[in-house]
């Protein structure tokens, strides 16, 4: 991609090309965001991570997936302090981005008649709802606002999970949520709820960069949300973060064990393990198989180009 197109690109994101407005990046412009993803796409551009791995990214927990984006560089990409519907759930999937601005009826304009241009039907709130697929997370920033700031009720939440079996990640509020939480396998991350109607917003862009809270968030990236945060993870360190967390997972396993069996002390289990230990912890893997949540050929891989 030439590089006026790219500076074009982030016009469009911000909302400040008017002339031109797009609803929606093209794919060319999201794969120039996400170079570095060499796998499958989805038609819009979006990467494509196995859902093989987001399966297995449900097993992470939100300080391993954070301590191992954290190392790579990648410090932003945490938010906390959520309203969760359902806390004992974990959520992971692919995701679809909104932004949303505080209404401005010239730039609206603008916003909705390219979208009827483009055949888009409805209020500009569903407009993010039709491109879900399954195994997308409907993630959107509406600015943290509250009253009058409800992006769904209960009749969106059936939209998105019947497209999507998954549920929303919203900086931002909800209504309904009583209706909300009668919809087996939805689940939200939200700032609040209210009663009232989405009033005095627009939508600024879909799938497009934005901001979620402390985290900047791109289309495709994973999300791992639970209970007490969400990490959004980039689509080309997914696998690198789930086999980390993986094998980080299987020492402690294993060191907890051998604590309580009192075979090791805590300073040895602590600090870099000697060649004994890793003997014994290479055969309680083998004796323990039912544990690996990877095969074993993946794991002797990657403790092949692992420094302990």
């Amino acid at each position: 991609m030439k590089k006026c197109s790219f500076f074009f690109t982030l016009l469009v994101c911000s909302s400040l090309c008017l002339e031109a407005q797009q609803v929606t990046l093209t794919p060319d412009q999201i794969k120039a965001y996400t170079p570095d993803w060499k796998g499958e796409r989805f038609p819009d551009g979006r990467p494509k991570v196995p859902d093989k791995l987001l399966e297995r990214l449900k097993g992470v927990r939100l300080e391993e997936a954070w301590g191992i984006l954290r190392n790579k560089g990648y410090q932003n990409q945490f938010e906390g302090d959520w309203m969760v519907l359902h806390p004992d759930s974990v959520m992971t999937g692919r995701v679809v981005t909104a932004q949303y601005l505080p209404l401005r009826p010239d730039v609206d304009k603008i916003i909705k008649d390219k979208g009827k241009a483009e055949g888009r039907i409805g209020a500009t709130n569903s407009w993010p709802i039709d491109v879900l697929k399954n195994g997308d997370i409907y993630v959107a920033d509406s600015y943290g606002k509250i009253v009058d700031g409800t992006l769904i009720g209960d009749n969106l939440g059936n939209s998105i999970y019947a497209k999507s079996l998954r549920g929303v990640v919203f900086y931002g509020s909800v209504r309904d949520v009583e209706g909300l939480e009668e919809i087996k396998g939805f689940n939200a991350w939200t700032k609040g709820n209210d009663p009232s109607y989405i009033q005095q917003m627009m939508l600024g862009g879909i799938n497009v960069p934005i901001r979620m809270g402390r985290a900047t968030v791109l289309p495709g990236d994973a999300v791992l949300a639970r209970r007490y945060g969400v990490v959004f993870i980039p689509a080309h360190l997914l696998e690198e973060v789930v086999l980390n967390a993986e094998f980080i997972s299987l020492k402690d396993q294993f060191g907890h064990q051998r604590l309580r069996e009192q075979k090791y002390t805590p300073g040895q289990i602590d600090t870099q393990w000697t060649d004994e230990i890793k003997k014994d912890f290479l055969k309680w893997l083998d004796d323990n198989p039912g544990k690996l949540p990877m095969s074993r050929q993946e794991l002797d891989q990657f403790m092949k180009d692992r420094t302990w």
